[in-house]
């Protein structure tokens, strides 16, 4: 009897991508000349190319021989509406951007289209730079999630809650009751998730708080919050009540594995020790912490400490660009910088804080943020080409400081084209620039 064909025993599978290099993150050694293969949308197997050969049938079939093939970054901390007001208030601190610029402009243009607009705009600039989750908090999140769901991008949507008014809502339980009733419906759409979002520690009551943490418990929910973004703010809780906000918010039973500081910027070894053991994340905002004069998170340290870290572009207002390859760059020097130590941060330990550690913040890190089988094929194809990175001798180490988002090609969610020869697939690009131009018009105008 003649044996039968090789292809005959081979697997079909819906997509094969070829690469020069895939960086999985789990392990954090590159792969030389791999395929990924996918099928319903998850990822099968990594295998050398001759072995793909042997083994896969693939319907479609990606090469891409100078790039290297990495997990969709996760941006763990964004106000992605508030790309419509980028560069609106630049070279001012914390407390005076949001009170004079920030805060009054919201009040005469906050509503649901704005918000839609804004995040459909930042989505787009999020996808061509490889960013495939973004931990959003921001108000009328229903219109955030049209968004998403519209580019095809995942996100964790935080519920908003503060003890003052706004055009959202007129109290914490009315958040709350908002923020609930966008979460019920959207329970059956996959790429999005909800948490909850306590502005922070200064700006949300005890009371309050109380009720997010059992609404948290409850309901399974991540608390995610601003802590400790500035000298002020510790000064101030500290005269207050002789506190650290954190110590405040773990008395009142907020921390624990479902707990995301954002910032986290003026933490002191007591605060590291509690974040510690209590299993909470930590979400570094390198470029606006700098741009804000706010300071630098003691990254090293909780890394040290055991701390799960993710990266956040934080909003577009505050930062300017949604650029997580850079926060990358910037993140990785600035441990260097701080610590004096030339080791802190090296390459594959930030891209694993813009991957699988924004992964697990969110609680998704059993779904996505490295490319291993089983995990949704969530993957960035990124070209090391060009002039500005040539040679390569370790891709990992060119993804950081070399590289930039200006050399991401393919985008991929669930095994889908979303990015593709660098074009954003499910979006109107001029049609959310002509928006954007429109909002423009009205935010121009100083408030008041």
């Amino acid at each position: 009897m003649e044996p039968e064909p090789l292809s005959a025993a081979r697997r079909t599978v819906d997509l094969r991508i070829d690469a020069a290099w895939i960086a999985p993150v789990e392990p954090e050694a590159a792969l030389a000349e791999h395929a990924l293969l996918v099928d319903g949308g998850r990822i099968v197997a990594l295998a050398p190319w001759d072995e793909a050969d042997a083994r896969y049938v693939a319907r479609v079939h990606v090469q891409r021989l100078t790039h290297v093939l990495i997990p969709g970054l996760v941006n763990a901390h964004a106000h992605s509406a508030m790309a419509l007001m980028r560069g609106v208030a630049d070279d001012v601190p914390l407390a005076a951007w949001l009170t004079e610029h920030i805060w009054p402009r919201e009040a005469a243009v906050l509503g649901p289209d704005f918000v839609h607009d804004g995040t459909l705009l930042a989505a787009a600039e999020m996808l061509a730079g490889g960013i495939t989750a973004c931990n959003d908090m921001y108000f009328y999140p229903e219109a955030a999630a049209d968004a998403y769901l519209a580019a095809g991008m995942r996100a964790m949507l935080g519920v908003p809650v503060l003890d003052f008014p706004t055009r959202y809502a007129p109290d914490a339980a009315g958040y709350l009751a908002a923020g609930l009733a966008a979460r019920d419906r959207y329970r059956r759409e996959p790429h999005i998730v909800f948490s909850l979002a306590p502005h922070a520690p200064y700006t949300v009551g005890d009371d309050s708080w109380r009720a997010i943490v059992t609404l948290a418990r409850e309901l399974d929910l991540t608390i995610q919050t601003h802590l400790l973004e500035t000298r002020k703010e510790r000064a101030d809780a500290l005269t207050q009540d002789g506190r650290s906000p954190l110590a405040r918010l773990d008395a009142l039973g907020a921390t624990g594995p479902g707990f995301v500081a954002i910032h986290a910027v003026h933490c002191d070894e007591d605060d590291i020790r509690m974040l510690a053991a209590r299993h909470c994340h930590v979400v570094h905002c390198p470029a606006s912490n700098a741009k804000l004069a706010s300071g630098i998170a003691p990254v090293a340290a909780y890394l040290a400490a055991g701390i799960n870290v993710a990266l956040g572009t934080d909003g577009a207002a505050s930062n300017n660009r949604l650029d997580l390859m850079g926060e990358m760059r910037l993140a990785a020097l600035l441990a260097k910088a701080t610590t004096g130590d030339a080791a802190a941060l090296p390459a594959a330990s930030v891209l694993r804080c813009a991957t699988l550690g924004g992964a697990r913040a969110l609680g998704l890190d059993a779904t996505i943020g490295s490319l291993v089988p089983g995990k949704a094929a969530d993957a960035v194809a990124i070209d090391l080409a060009d002039i500005a990175t040539t040679p390569c001798y370790d891709p990992v180490s060119h993804l950081v400081h070399a590289a930039g988002r200006e050399h991401v090609t393919d985008v991929w969610v669930d095994g889908a084209p979303v990015v593709t020869d660098r074009l954003v697939q499910r979006i109107d690009v001029a049609a959310v620039k002509g928006s954007a131009e429109r909002w423009h018009a009205r935010l121009a105008r100083p408030p008041g």
